[in-house]
Parts: C-alpha cells; sequence; structure tokens
C-alpha cells in the first residue's frame, strides 16, 4: 500500500502536496496518544472520531480512494494504541532491578 501510494505521489509536479503515511506521522501519533490518555469515556470518543475523521478528509482531498483512507486510518489507529502501550511499559531495567532485590 505504502508502495502504491508512493508510486501515485512520485509522478506529482512540483508545489503539489505530497501523502505521508499517517502511521509514520511522529507528531501526530504522539499527540493523539497523549489526549486519549487524558480523556475518557465519551469525550475520548468523540475526540477520536473526530480525528480520524479529519484525517481521512485531509487523504481524501488528495485524492486517495477509499480504501486507500482505510487502511491509512486503520495504520494510524495501530500507532497510537501502540504509542499509549509505551506509556505503560516499565523499562526492562527497572524490572530487572525489582526481580532482582536491588
Amino acid at each position: 500500500m505504502a508502495r502504491n501510494l508512493d508510486e501515485r505521489m512520485m509522478g506529482r509536479k512540483g508545489g503539489e502536496i505530497l501523502a505521508f503515511p499517517l502511521a509514520a506521522r511522529a507528531g501526530d501519533v504522539n499527540r493523539c496518544s497523549r489526549e486519549l490518555d487524558r480523556v475518557h469515556g465519551d469525550a475520548a470518543v468523540h475526540y477520536w472520531r473526530t480525528e480520524c475523521r479529519k484525517l481521512a478528509e485531509r487523504l481524501s482531498a488528495l485524492g486517495l480512494r477509499d480504501e486507500e483512507i482505510r487502511r491509512e486510518i486503520i495504520g494510524f489507529q495501530v500507532e497510537v494504541q501502540a504509542a499509549m502501550a509505551r506509556r505503560y511499559q516499565q523499562p526492562a531495567v527497572g524490572r530487572n532491578r525489582s526481580d532482582s532485590g536491588a
């Protein structure tokens, strides 16, 4: 999918916006994971749906097909969930110290 997107975008002339895979947008991933960590319940659902819709609209404006947009959004969602999980993982060094009694 990324290859197809890259191939489509490489043929465009200068001055046009090129799509960058959503999952690789570290700033957006981190921003969303922090916000979802902060809000809960209906507020979190509303925030998440709004963010995903905005991202989908941007991709649609760049000319991506619905199938490509869905794949990009799913990839982005996976990265946000992974970022949230990493926030709660104890570093391996800390686990080793607590296990050994140090």
